[in-house]
């Protein structure tokens, strides 16, 4: 045969292959009462592969070949129901209609009509009132991962999300720390924090640090969008992260779970969540508590947390809903160690006056209506009103007593703000196949304060700012931020066959920041005196806009396995953090600029039956204008950090991620009794400035990278008993643009140096008993590795933050 022969036949093979497949669209809605059955499972007996309804109760299997297939559709509560359908020569729609059960099942008949295989899934090309075809995404399933989520241990949460870096450094799990392909994991502030679909960060613009958390109990998925998928939620480098607060149970008027948690250093959580449904009028609530004495001294912390989701169904195309967030909690500091002191005693400090407070109040309003069959229009406003507090002896010397009767720092930030944001998703048809798009705005007003100065000589959390006891303290100042966002966005599935899809997207910002008020600066001599109390008031207002563009490819030449390919362009604007906060050991440079790139995917995912699921790909990340930090001197011959655009980086690397289940593939994979699952989460990255205008820098590693990042862990069980083993290991990275190494000995500071490799292993344990009751039990950090993850420059340091050493703890859960 020739060769040209054989393309044509070839190029005729894959057009047909192309042209003949179609999609299944269905919608599940509950016998009595026609409103939208969420999460139900649809099992494609064929081949094992399965699909979850969304919050609308809609589904979709896609790229299917003309035949007839076999549905099954399952849901807590609802009779089992099975449908035969036939895909001929067009897509084909369906209205599933589930009849509740008169009698409900208990917990334990519930787990086994329904076993989740996989602790990860990711989002479907449409998904809610979002597009994510092409686009790499990732769904962390709580409730299947093992570990401590009564302290929301970041490593097992997120263990199975592929290359992100995590400060460890919180025994409360008070607040999350991540980044990733090498952003600074400090509070989250290059994700777009999320909770139910709205901002739940400080200011999206100016400050967009997450102190809020909600607690892993109280979580049902946790969405990752990276960074070249994220136009429809804003302009950051590391992408979207979205907390998905359990939803109401529709079955129960009133359903209630109580875990009680306690561990080692004094642990002692409690989590306690009510739900249920009351005809058209629909609830999810919890009360979470914690408290302890951390692992190192003079760390311990209290904590509340209350959520409350309230909805009410007007008709069943609209919906109404309502959340409210309150969460405080207050954590004494010890702040940070010098790299001699760490290997002398890792868990000392030699602070005891320095604290930490935050006051979160989080609302939102939401409604959301099915315009048409195809068509979902949805608003929501949300808003802020929150404060944290940061107190304490912070000097440049970290190995010196903090002595009592001295001036302390005190810096205070005051947060309200609000914003509305509305969507519209349509499904429409086009040349013979099933598009998509979405388009819509967002409003972002906020007006910030943030305060420094001195704080009291005594040793408690007194919040109060001591400007009578220390007139001429030289760190003062006092800024209002009020900033305005206004934001554009659309993205379209345009679908070439029904394997292949392109997804162009387009967000326009307006971004309006300010800044308005004073510093002081006070000098004095060798004898104490002051020689200038000057006074320095500033009106600052940014304007600019700007468009952003992104692409995203999905081809899925079969039904195990999708190729996709995404670029965007992304923005981070500089903060107030960046401006005006003074540090002991840092200082930012007065003509700091916006950063700015673009971040590339491309890789292979699929899922084969329920035994093999997978996502293999390479990124890359490029900056101009990178904001980071590098090692100097000062006039004063001090040691400092600097915080200023360092130059442009170039970041790359490869990521791998397979979950397996041994079980199914090796024995009956019709026997849910046995679970045996093994995975693996691998990040190779390398790092480099191309170009920078500072000395010594061009060449260097970027900070914030880990070469190698692994996960790993296996899970297995029979019945009602599991069990998980999980290894950790990152190979060592630098904390600053300078690339400074390690001293052990002779660093008096902790602020500067590498942070070194580290291995860490987990072991975890659960075991449901009768209808009502579940044991949980683990060993974290089972060999006692003593390490650091972080060198904070500001709090809760200055010096290196340890880590956890060994600790177990015990959980009781409750529910009917």
């Amino acid at each position: 045969m020739r060769v040209k022969d054989f393309s044509i036949i070839l190029f005729t093979w894959i057009s047909w292959s192309c042209f003949s497949q179609y999609n299944i669209h269905g919608k599940i809605i509950n016998a009595n009462n026609e409103a939208p059955v969420v999460l139900a499972e649809i099992l494609k007996v064929d081949d094992g592969i399965r699909v979850q309804s969304d919050e609308n109760g809609e589904f979709t299997f896609s790229n299917l070949m003309p035949g007839q297939y076999h549905l099954i559709f399952l849901s807590d509560n609802f009779h089992l129901k099975e449908q035969k359908i036939n895909v001929k020569d067009q897509d084909i729609s369906v209205l599933v209609v589930l009849k509740p059960m008169e009698i409900q099942l208990s917990e334990v008949l519930i787990q086994k009509r329904r076993k989740e295989v996989f602790a990860m899934s990711r989002l479907r090309d449409v998904d809610g009132m979002g597009i994510y075809a092409g686009k790499k995404s990732e769904v962390v399933i709580v409730d299947v991962q093992m570990g401590n989520k009564a302290v929301n241990l970041a490593r097992q949460v997120f263990s199975q999300v592929v290359g992100l870096n995590i400060y460890e450094s919180d025994a409360g799990g008070l607040q999350l720390n991540i980044g990733g392909r090498g952003l600074d994991p400090n509070r989250s502030a290059h994700f777009n924090i999320r909770q139910n679909d709205y901002d739940s960060s400080a200011d999206i613009l100016g400050y967009p640090e997450s102190y809020y958390t909600p607690p892993a109990e109280g979580l049902d998925r946790i969405q990752i969008v990276r960074g070249a998928a994220s136009l429809q939620y804003g302009t950051q480098f590391g992408g979207l992260i979205n907390f998905k607060i359990k939803a109401p149970d529709q079955h129960k008027k009133l359903r209630l779970t109580n875990r009680q948690t306690i561990g080692n250093h004094n642990l002692f959580t409690s989590f306690t969540d009510l739900s249920g449904t009351i005809k058209n009028f629909s609830y999810y609530t919890f009360l979470n508590y914690k408290k302890g004495d951390g692992f190192q001294l003079n760390s311990d912390f209290e904590s509340q947390n209350y959520f409350g989701n309230f909805n009410y169904r007007i008709t069943r195309k609209t919906n109404l809903s309502f959340d409210y967030t309150h969460f405080q909690y207050i954590a004494h500091q010890p702040g940070g160690l010098t790299d001699k002191m760490f290997y002398e005693d890792a868990f000392q400090s030699n602070r005891k006056r320095n604290w930490f407070a935050v006051d979160w109040n989080l609302f939102s309003f939401r409604i959301k209506h099915q315009a048409t069959q195809k068509t979902d229009i949805s608003l929501n406003v949300f808003g802020l009103y929150a404060g944290r507090k940061a107190l304490g002896f912070r000097s440049n010397r970290v190995f010196q007593e903090d002595q009592e009767g001295t001036v302390r720092d005190l810096i205070t930030g005051k947060f309200a703000n609000w914003g509305a944001e509305a969507k519209i998703v349509h499904r429409y048809h086009f040349l013979g196949h099933e598009n998509a798009f979405v388009i819509g705005g967002k409003y972002y007003q906020s007006k910030n304060n943030a305060r420094q100065g001195p704080g009291s000589s005594g040793s408690d959390a007194d919040f109060n700012f001591a400007t009578e006891e220390f007139p001429y303290y030289q760190n003062q100042s006092d800024y209002s931020y009020p900033n305005l966002n206004l934001a554009l966005f659309g993205e379209n599935i345009i679908r070439i066959t029904n394997a292949l899809s392109i997804t162009p997207g387009i967000r326009w910002e307006y971004i309006n920041t300010r800044a308005k008020g004073y510093y002081r600066k006070i000098n004095r001599d060798n004898a104490g005196n002051v020689i200038l109390n000057r006074r320095y008031d500033e009106d600052n207002d940014l304007k600019r806009s700007f468009v952003l563009l992104g692409i995203g490819l999905s081809f899925k030449p079969v039904k195990a396995m999708e190729a996709y390919l995404n670029c965007s362009q992304n923005y981070r604007s500089v903060t107030f953090n960046d401006i005006r906060i003074t540090e002991p050991s840092y200082q930012i440079d007065e003509h700091l600029k916006d950063e700015y790139g673009y971040t590339f995917d491309f890789g292979i995912r699929g899922q084969w039956k329920n035994k093999l699921t997978y996502d293999i790909s390479a990124f890359g990340l490029a900056y101009k204008g990178r904001l980071g930090q590098i090692i100097k001197e000062t006039d004063d011959f001090r040691i400092i950090r600097f915080r200023t655009n360092v130059g442009d980086a170039m970041l790359y690397g490869f990521e791998f991620f397979t979950d397996l289940s041994l079980q199914k593939i090796l024995f009956n994979p019709l026997n849910n009794n046995y679970k045996w699952n093994v995975f693996a989460n691998l990040a190779l990255t390398k790092s480099t400035y191309t170009h920078s205008k500072q000395p010594g820098i061009t060449g260097n590693q970027v900070e914030f990278v880990p070469m190698i990042n692994l996960k790993t862990g296996i899970t297995s069980g029979y019945k009602n008993l599991i069990t998980s083993v999980q290894f950790t290991y990152l190979s060592a990275q630098y904390t600053d643009a300078t690339n400074i190494k390690q001293d052990k000995s002779e660093n008096v500071r902790g602020i500067e140096g590498q942070v070194p490799g580290y291995a860490i292993t987990d072991w975890s344990l659960s075991y449901k008993f009768g209808s009502h009751f579940t044991l949980e039990t683990g060993i974290t950090n089972l060999m006692n590795t003593i390490y650091f993850t972080r060198r904070a420059s500001g709090y809760p340091g200055p010096g290196i933050i340890p880590s956890a050493p060994r600790a177990g703890y015990l959980t009781l859960q409750y529910r009917f």
